[in-house]
């Protein structure tokens, strides 16, 4: 006898410890209604009055908080690790949330050039490296940026908990020390601090080098070990494989030379010829402590990955990557490499968050009822790439798009495709007629619709479907 499939609500939050199994209830029912219609406002993701009115209820209780609603996803995402046999990626990367016009909040921090307030929500987003399927949130800090005096000393920026050089620190703390995981960041984890966190972690981790550090030369004894500086050094080591990589077109904005000016810099598609070289370093403690760290050198791999012939007017793609796996061989190295090529999901998943599931846009007026709702949003934004995901395995042309998005939608949307509402549809017809609604041609030459192309296609929906309810044109049940 099989067990019943178990809901989104009660995979995630079944378990939830919020001081009441009436809480715990109410908010499995909640996150089903919004896995249904994750689009929209929270009127428009929750439609019936009563169960709009009984989330405010829930999240006005004392015991239901960020922290709360969190812990139970992380239990569920850690329970899909323990079952994989292979490596799991936990990309890190921060967001900032704008809630600036919520009056009444009067302890959000700056962010933007300063003169908007919101939250840094710094993420941790566990992703299978080789289906690139994201699993879940391992861990979600939300940070107020502190006003710092103007004089304020190295020393007591050093001493100072605010600091958001430890947003690495402290996203990665939760995290069990387990070789499984790789930790996957970009350049803003460059700190010395961060780096020797992680060479104690028990975990792999590969970071993004920002700065051209003080280093030695192999794993040798330190003290006759020749001395360099990491970007010199490794652009001096010899090739050792190639290989094509897909690139996407991207816009990419750069920080201004001036104040008020935006710098783009426009990177066309392309298949670019990628070469990669490797070398065990040992990473030298600045002179000068920036943060809270020890004076010995830590060891670990560099690797240079750079375009060999970027097109004339296009920037050379290049990366310098730290990590503490072993990189001996070619095969090494493209495994990294490969690895830190899935970091661009953690981006996405913050495109999920505000585009599709409009995370700054609950009106609360205060912090204890909006971090409870940050998060559960936060987790409901996972079921956009779940839609993502099943469009790609086996069972795409057969399963009903329905099984995990709401009548309305597809109701809706059929009718913008072939002029007449199709409840059979299945999950790849609803997928790809979203990456129509979004610019994509749908030819058989074309790559799989990419994700901006679903945001776009998403906001169209979205829209669509607002004003079908406005003027209730939806048929009831999907039927005309």
């Amino acid at each position: 006898m099989t067990s019943a499939i178990r809901s989104f609500g009660e995979v995630h939050f079944g378990q939830a410890e919020l001081g009441d199994v009436r809480r715990t209830r109410r908010l499995v029912r909640t996150a089903d209604l919004m896995c249904r219609r994750p689009g929209g406002s929270l009127p428009q993701k929750l439609r019936s009055p009563r169960d709009l009115r009984a989330f405010y209820r829930l999240v006005d209780c004392e015991q239901v908080t960020h922290q709360a609603i969190l812990a139970s996803h992380r239990e569920a995402t850690y329970r899909v690790i323990s079952e994989m046999d292979s490596t799991v990626l936990v990309l890190h990367d921060a967001t900032e949330m704008d809630f600036t016009t919520h009056r009444s909040l009067k302890g959000l921090g700056q962010i933007g050039n300063g003169h908007r307030c919101g939250y840094i929500v710094h993420n941790s987003l566990a992703v299978d490296p080789q289906t690139r399927q994201v699993l879940g949130l391992c861990n979600q800090v939300l940070h107020r940026r502190a006003r710092v005096r103007s004089d304020e000393t190295l020393a007591q920026k050093r001493q100072r908990a605010s600091r958001e050089s430890l947003l690495w620190v402290k996203g990665t703390a939760p995290l069990p020390a387990n070789k499984q995981l790789v930790d996957v960041c970009d350049q803003g984890a460059d700190t010395f601090e961060f780096l020797e966190h992680e060479a104690h972690s028990g975990r792999v981790f590969v970071i993004r080098a920002a700065y051209d550090r003080a280093i030695l030369i192999g794993h040798g004894d330190a003290a006759t070990a020749q001395r360099s500086h990491l970007r010199t050094y490794a652009a001096q080591l010899p090739e050792q494989g190639r290989w094509v990589l897909s690139v996407t077109s991207k816009v990419e904005v750069q920080s201004p030379k001036k104040k008020g000016q935006k710098a783009v810099v426009k990177r066309t598609a392309r298949e670019a010829e990628m070469a990669v070289a490797y070398a065990p370093v040992q990473i030298l403690p600045p002179s000068t402590r920036n943060g809270q760290h020890g004076r010995e050198p830590l060891r670990m791999w560099v690797i240079r990955v750079w375009e060999v012939q970027p097109p004339e007017g296009q920037e050379r793609l290049e990366w310098f990557l730290l990590t503490n796996e072993p990189t001996n061989t070619f095969d090494d190295a493209y495994r990294v490499v490969g690895w830190y090529e899935c970091r661009w999901i953690v981006e996405e998943y913050h495109k999920g968050m505000k585009t599709g599931c409009r995370i700054e846009s609950p009106q609360f007026t205060t912090e204890e009822r909006l971090q409870p709702t940050i998060a559960l949003l936060s987790i409901i934004t996972l079921t956009l790439f779940a839609m993502r995901d099943a469009s790609r395995r086996p069972d795409a042309k057969t399963r009903p798009a329905t099984d995990i998005i709401s009548e309305d939608y597809v109701a809706v949307l059929s009718v913008w495709r072939h002029g007449k509402v199709r409840m059979d549809w299945s999950i790849h017809e609803f997928y790809y007629a979203l990456a129509r609604l979004g610019g994509h041609q749908n030819r058989r030459s074309d790559h799989p619709p990419g994700w901006q192309t679903i945001w776009e296609g998403w906001k169209e929906l979205q829209a669509m479907v607002c004003g079908a309810d406005a003027a209730k044109l939806i048929p009831r049940c999907g039927k005309t």
